[in-house]
């Protein structure tokens, strides 16, 4: 995972949208952490994009993906 974030965009996570690539955070003692991949959720579960797998870590806050290249 990154470094803590503490950009205002990030959302609540009960208003993120279904089949959309999004970064996902969770709280940190210094701001968001952000997830290093994509996310994208299908029938209420999280996916990683990338590898095609279920994320067994609940997230708290997302914002749109952008490549972190």
């Amino acid at each position: 995972m990154n470094e803590p974030d503490t950009d205002e965009r990030w959302l609540p996570i009960q208003i993120a949208p279904d089949e959309c690539d999004l970064e996902l955070g969770r709280p940190h003692k210094t701001g968001i952490l952000p997830w290093s991949f994509p996310c994208r959720r299908r029938s209420g579960v999280w996916y990683n994009v990338w590898a095609g797998e279920a994320v067994l870590i609940s997230p708290s806050h997302w914002r749109i993906w952008r490549f972190h290249g």
